[in-house]
């Protein structure tokens, strides 16, 4: 049976993927709200800059961030983003922090800059890359591009 960051072991779900018709929410500036639980089992969501590379989604956060410490004692999270363009085409997705990386030289954070705010991150502090599997999705499908 597979194991998560907290050394627990998961259901496997068979993983799901972001359909082709809302895989360009990933190419527009459009904040994703990520939700996690903290360690008052409280909901907790965040606007953040996110990517996709094709099997999973990544966001950015601080090195030693509450956020961090919550993503690896529970990794279970929860993904949303609405087109800046169209508020009917969007995607909901669950999944798990599978891996949690160094940002080295900010490469990552740089990139989500670039496409979010047009120039390079300004905080050059150490920031670390939560990648997660997706679980489950749900979306506009071919509906949103109405």
């Amino acid at each position: 049976m597979p194991i998560d960051l907290t050394g627990r072991c998961y259901l496997a779900l068979v993983p799901d993927t972001i359909p082709q018709e809302v895989r360009d929410l990933f190419d527009e500036p459009a904040l994703a709200h990520v939700s996690y639980v903290n360690h008052k089992a409280q909901i907790v969501t965040f606007p953040m800059w996110v990517d996709f590379d094709g099997e999973h989604i990544q966001v950015s956060s601080p090195m030693g961030s509450r956020k961090g410490k919550s993503l690896r004692e529970r990794p279970d999270v929860s993904v949303s983003i609405v087109s800046v363009k169209n508020p009917w085409h969007w995607l909901s997705v669950s999944g798990r922090v599978v891996e949690i990386q160094p940002d080295e030289h900010l490469a990552f954070i740089d990139r989500m800059s670039q496409k979010y705010a047009g120039k390079t991150y300004e905080r050059r502090t150490p920031r670390e890359i939560f990648t997660v599997a997706i679980d489950r999705v749900s979306s506009s499908g071919q509906w949103g591009r109405r």
